[in-house]
C-alpha cells in the first residue's frame, strides 16, 4: 500500500490549478442502497496508509473512536469512519490511513482502499440534498467516475469536532466585540462545522458575515457585490471589507478563487485570510503566491479573530489573561 502514496510529496504541484487527488476507499455494505460506496479523502492529508495494527481500547472514548495505536512512539486516535455514514460492519476494517489536519494526527479504520484519482475540483459538485440527509450531513462534495460510481468527499472537520475538542467553548475565550461592527467579511467553506465556527467567531466580534458554501459560490457573491456598487455609485470597500476562504472545496478551490479576487481590480484593498486543515509551509507559501494577505490554521477562532481585526485596519483584539 505504501506505492499508493510514493510521490505524495510531489503532489503539491497540483495546488493552485484547481486540481488535486483523492485516495479512493470504501467502509462497507450499505444496507440502504445494497453497495459498498466509494469515499474519497485528499492526498494532502495522508500520511501513510497500512493494515490496522492492534488498537488499544480505553475508557470513556466518544462515540466512533476505537481507540489508540503507537505509531513510531505517538500515540493516534482512531476513528471508524462507518460508524458516522452508518454503515454497519460486515468484519472489522482492516485498513487505517494516517491522516494530518491542522498538526494534529489521527487515524481512520476503512475497509479497503482503491486507488489514487486526480481530478478537477470543478468536477467536484456539491451533493443533492437527498444524499446529504442520507449520510448525516457529513457528505461535501461528489463526482461521478467513468464507470458510473459515485465518489463522496466527506466533512471530515465535521467528524474530528464530534471526536476531538475541535469546537469546545474555551477556543473562543478571549475574543470581544469590538468596534468593527459596520465591518461585512464574505467567508467561503464546504465544511458546515467550519462555517459554524467563522460566524460564531465574527459574531463574537461584532462583524457581520456573508457565507458561501465553496469558492465558485464566493465568486459569485463578490461578483454580485460589485455590481451592486457601481449601480449605486457606492465604493466596493463600503460593502465587503475582507475575505476569508478554505482551500479545499467543490467547483472552485481558495487558492483560484484567491488569485481572482488579487489579479480583479474591482477588490483592490480587500485582504483575503485563508483559512485551512492543509498545515503544510508549502500551502502557506503558495497561499501568499496567490496573493493571501494571511494563513490561518482552522479551529483556531482567536487567532482567526486576531488576524481580521489586524487586517481591519483596527486594533488587534486583547486576549483575556
Amino acid at each position: 500500500m505504501s506505492e499508493l502514496l510514493r510521490s505524495v510529496d510531489a503532489r503539491t504541484r497540483l495546488a493552485g490549478t484547481n486540481q488535486l487527488e483523492i485516495l479512493l476507499f470504501t467502509l462497507g455494505l450499505d444496507a440502504a442502497t445494497g453497495r459498498r460506496e466509494s469515499f474519497g479523502i485528499n492526498v494532502f492529508k495522508v500520511r501513510e496508509v497500512m493494515r490496522a495494527p492492534q488498537i488499544t481500547r480505553a475508557p470513556d472514548m466518544p462515540d466512533g473512536v476505537e481507540g489508540m495505536v503507537s505509531q513510531r512512539g505517538q500515540l493516534v486516535p482512531v476513528i471508524d469512519l462507518a460508524h458516522f455514514v452508518g454503515i454497519a460492519h460486515e468484519t472489522p476494517p482492516r485498513i487505517l490511513v494516517v491522516t494530518e489536519y491542522n498538526g494534529h494526527v489521527q487515524g481512520f479504520l476503512v475497509e479497503a482502499v482503491d486507488r489514487i484519482l486526480r481530478l478537477d475540483w470543478s468536477a467536484m459538485k456539491v451533493p443533492p440534498e437527498m444524499l446529504i440527509s442520507r449520510h448525516g450531513g457529513l457528505v461535501t462534495a461528489v463526482t461521478e467516475l467513468r464507470d458510473g460510481r459515485l465518489v463522496m468527499m466527506l466533512d471530515v472537520e465535521r467528524i474530528l469536532s464530534e471526536t476531538t475538542r475541535y469546537d469546545d467553548e474555551h477556543l473562543y475565550q478571549g475574543i470581544e466585540p469590538t468596534d468593527l461592527s459596520g465591518c461585512t467579511v464574505l467567508f467561503a467553506d464546504d465544511s458546515s462545522i467550519a462555517r459554524k465556527q467563522i460566524e460564531r467567531t465574527l459574531a463574537t466580534m461584532g462583524v457581520r458575515g456573508l457565507g458561501a458554501v465553496n469558492g465558485r459560490k464566493a465568486w459569485e457573491e463578490l461578483n454580485r457585490l460589485a455590481e451592486t456598487a457601481q449601480a449605486t455609485g457606492r465604493p466596493l470597500g463600503d460593502m465587503l471589507h475582507a475575505v476569508i476562504t478554505d482551500i479545499e472545496m467543490p467547483e472552485m478551490d481558495g487558492f483560484i478563487l484567491t488569485r481572482r479576487i488579487k489579479n480583479d481590480a474591482r477588490f483592490a484593498g480587500i485582504p483575503v485570510i485563508m483559512h485551512s486543515s492543509l498545515s503544510g509551509s508549502s500551502n502557506r507559501q503558495l497561499g501568499s503566491s496567490m496573493g493571501a494577505d494571511d494563513y490561518v490554521s482552522k479551529f483556531e477562532p482567536r487567532l482567526l479573530a486576531q488576524t481580521l481585526a489586524r487586517r481591519l485596519k483596527r486594533r488587534p483584539l486583547q486576549a483575556s489573561a
